[in-house]
């Protein structure tokens, strides 16, 4: 049987709870977020304006 998805994603998402993702600030809300993404988006307000920390 051949399936798709998930298996990246779980993978990713055990990464960032190792501490391997970047550590990030939104300047538009504040929240503070980890992620392996080059140009990250904020998962609270989906802005753009982030910066590393």
């Amino acid at each position: 049987m051949c399936s798709t998805g998930g298996g990246p994603d779980v993978e990713i998402n055990e990464k960032v709870k190792e501490g391997e993702g970047k550590r990030y600030r939104c300047r538009e809300c504040g929240y503070t977020f980890s992620s392996l993404s080059r140009h990250p988006i904020c998962p609270s307000c989906q802005s753009e304006d982030v910066e590393q920390i």
